[in-house]
This record gives C-alpha cells, structure tokens and sequence, in this order.
C-alpha cells in the first residue's frame, strides 16, 4: 500500500460538464470532484457551493456566463469543507448562506479543516495564494430560510445531518430541482470524515419523501428522472451502511483501527472500489465509522497531524 494518501497522486485534470437539470437550473460536474450549481432567477443567479479556490470558482463563473449575464448575488454552501467554499470571495455575491450548524463548524474547526484537505488535495488548491481567508457566511439560518430570486422561489432546507452536521438541501419547487451536496452522490465514495452514520439513512429518507425530479449531487453526474434519482439514493445508502456495519462488528469486539480497516475493505472493495475517491476516503471513512460504533457522536477535528497518525495506525 501507498505510503502517501491517494489523493496526493490525484493530479490529473478532470472533465467538466455543465448539465441543465430543470429550467435554468445547472449541474456543474467534473468526474468526482466537488460539484457546483446554478440557479437562475428572473433578476439574479445564485451559486450552490464555491469550490476550493477562486481559481476553481473561475471555472465556474465561466459556465455562468455561458448561459447568463444576470448578476450572481447568492451563494449557498450546503456545508463546511475547505474544498466546497474557500471560492467564494471569486463570485463577489452580497449573499454568502449557510445553516447556523455549518457556521458553527467553520468556527469549531474551520482552519484545522482547511490545513487538513490542503495537505491532502494539491490539485484542488492551486491557485491557494488567492484565498483570501475563511468563508463566512453574511446570513445563516436554523431548520430553514427561502430566497426569491425575482418570481423564483427557493427554499434552504436542513433534512437531517449525514455528511456532516450542518448538511442543508436547497429545492426549487417549481421545477422539483434539489441540490443535495454530499448527502447524495453518483457513483463517487461518499466522505464520511464528518459524518453521522446512523442518521444518513433517515435524512435520505427525507430527501427521496420530497420526490424530486432531478438533483444535483454532491459529487458524480447529475441525477435527471426519478429513476436515476432513486438509483443514486440507494447506492448512496449501500455505501453508507457497507462501510458502517463491518467497522461497528469490530468495534463490539474491541478490535482495533487496522482490523476495521481490513473488515471494511473486505465489504466495499467489491462493490465500490471503482468509484471516484474512494480510496481518498476510505481511511477517513473507517477512522470516522470506529469513532461512533465506540460511542463518540461528535466527529473530532481533522487535523494534518491526525491525519498522518490515523494513516500511520493504517499502515502498521
């Protein structure tokens, strides 16, 4: 085994695809990177998700204006990674929201996050000089906020927690359009670093009760039909509970980090292993899984320094 993360090596350039999923509304992906969309209202656009660095963001705003000259005036950040939001000084937008939960993590560990993923995602952050700091948001919300974009209405939602603890949804109900960020993907691993895996299953049973249309996943390509939503729901679950239940069984059994390592891997490695980053999230996965089957609810801080001890433990 490497000794280095695989996303260390992840240094290819991707594809980008810029997908309409409903009336000006756009999915913004790249073969497993993290996606971006874009809602358009009458007046104003609005962003869903800023992408590691204003360079990355560029990309973004090129899209936009491909389809668009109206002013993008909102961003939403479905939650906080360093990869999803230290773009968003490039979009200019007056609006920068995200819920009171992710505002909280940005607070809690928002640095220590963002040194984390940037050892980790050399490719992601070229361009890093640009940042100008932490994403804050200029407005937050609890359980739910709406936004009318002219006519258009869209509503910001927290469904339940998974992929982190700050997880929100965004629903354009006139066209049955939902951007879910990483509680949803297509064909891609799910990070679960921060996650809440026994919650996962109900807040994707709270996005599948909503009966969207379309969505723009977190990561993978965009989900148009109820088919192809359905389809990415399950194996969105599948891979949540693949990766837990193994991880738990050791854990009862007092087994150590290295044995729920190799039960996990035994488990998904047939079904997942070639799905986009996932053995970038495998080691995080399983570290995060152990933690709560021992009863820690609350996902500790990734650190640059943890990381390597966690990598080390894996390597033994």
């Amino acid at each position: 085994m490497a000794k280095s993360f695989a996303s260390q090596g992840d240094l290819s350039e991707k594809t980008i695809r810029f997908t309409e999923i409903g009336k000006d509304l756009w999915a913004f992906t790249a073969e497993g990177d993290p996606n971006s969309g874009v809602i358009i209202g009458d007046d104003s656009v609005m962003i869903v998700e800023a992408q590691a660095t204003p360079r990355l963001a560029g990309l973004v705003i090129e899209k936009v204006r491909e389809v668009t000259d109206k002013p993008i005036t909102h961003v939403v950040l479905t939650h906080y990674h360093a990869v999803r939001v230290l773009g968003a000084s490039a979009f200019n937008a007056g609006q920068i929201i995200m819920s009171d939960a992710a505002r909280g993590m940005v607070a809690e560990r928002g640095q220590e996050d963002w040194d984390s993923e940037f050892r980790r995602f050399p490719r992601l952050f070229e361009g890093h000089e640009n940042i100008p700091g932490l994403t804050w948001p200029t407005t937050t919300f609890s359980d739910a906020m709406t936004v009318y974009l002219g006519n258009r209405r869209v509503d910001i939602r927290q469904v339940g927690r998974a992929h982190t603890a700050g997880d929100s949804v965004i629903w354009v109900p006139d066209e049955q359009v939902m951007f879910t960020g990483d509680i949803v993907e297509k064909h891609s691993a799910c990070y679960c670093g921060d996650g809440h895996f026994n919650e996962w299953g109900r807040t994707l049973d709270n996005v599948a009760a909503t009966d969207p249309q379309a969505i723009a996943p977190g990561r993978g390509a965009a989900l148009v039909g109820r088919e192809a939503v359905a389809e990415a729901i399950a194996l969105t679950r599948d891979f949540v509970e693949s990766t837990y239940k193994p991880v738990a069984r050791v854990a009862a059994r007092n087994g150590t980090l290295k044995d729920a390592w190799e039960a996990c891997r035994e488990i998904c490695d047939p079904k997942f292993k070639n799905y986009a980053i996932y053995e970038h999230c495998l080691p995080f996965n399983v570290a995060r899984a152990y933690d709560e089957a021992r009863g820690i609810t609350h996902p500790r801080i990734w650190t640059a320094r943890r990381d390597l001890e966690m990598w080390e433990a894996l390597q033994s």
